[in-house]
């Protein structure tokens, strides 16, 4: 377990102990859906660590999740123009630390409010609450976006504008089931498939052009 990730959890930990041990005091039995609850926070919020590849052209995973769409998409945030839109849902069950995509500095954080749809809607990319980052290595620059789901009511922002990262480093997370994408340059050759299960800072999801990190 992470300290730092344990702690975005610090509140939950204490409304489930003091139901739990309210329950409890009443009847023993009764305390043990609350135990499983906090079974399960501990589970939700591992945060193993992850060996990010070599490869200075290979693009990392953002998250843990599904590959549910890879389309061509203008990007309107930060680069405005077309690019390779891989987004990838996370459920509940998944590891929900987010991590660069690659080696470079962050050059853009905004946070948006909105709503809270099921992840999986396409609509979720365009409505819901999200967080938008963009990495810059040399001439490349990469955006992703945290959205909020149906479950998920909170993301978390680690690093911060200027700070330099590592591929695979951890920059936040997003609290239950989400969705998270990265946006690629239209000439990435993408090496996953809708469907794929991949993990966040260790598997491949694109490759870029020689030449462009």
């Amino acid at each position: 377990m992470r300290l730092q990730t344990l702690r975005e959890a610090r509140w939950i930990f204490a409304v489930l102990a003091a139901v739990t041990i309210l329950f409890g005091l009443i009847n023993p039995v009764a305390s043990l859906p609350g135990l499983a609850l906090i079974l399960y926070t501990f589970y939700f919020f591992r945060d193993p660590d992850r060996q990010a590849p070599a490869d200075p052209l290979a693009v990392v995973a953002p998250a843990d999740g599904v590959v549910v769409e890879i389309v061509e998409k203008r990007e309107t945030e930060v680069i405005n123009g077309m690019m390779l839109r891989v987004a990838i849902f996370l459920s509940v069950v998944d590891v929900h630390t987010n991590r660069s995509p690659m080696d470079g500095e962050v050059t853009y954080r905004r946070h948006y409010p909105g709503k809270f749809l099921d992840a999986r809607n396409p609509e979720a990319s365009v409505v819901n609450e999200s967080l938008t980052w963009a990495f810059r290595s040399g001439g490349t620059t990469l955006v992703v976006r945290q959205i909020t789901g149906a479950i998920a009511r909170r993301i978390v922002a680690w690093s911060e504008m200027g700070d330099r990262v590592e591929k695979g480093e951890r920059f936040g997370m997003i609290r239950f089931g989400s969705r998270t994408e990265i946006y690629l340059p239209l000439d990435s050759e993408i090496t996953v498939k809708r469907g794929d299960r991949v993990k966040g800072g260790e598997t491949v999801v694109a490759r870029l052009k020689k030449g462009a990190a």
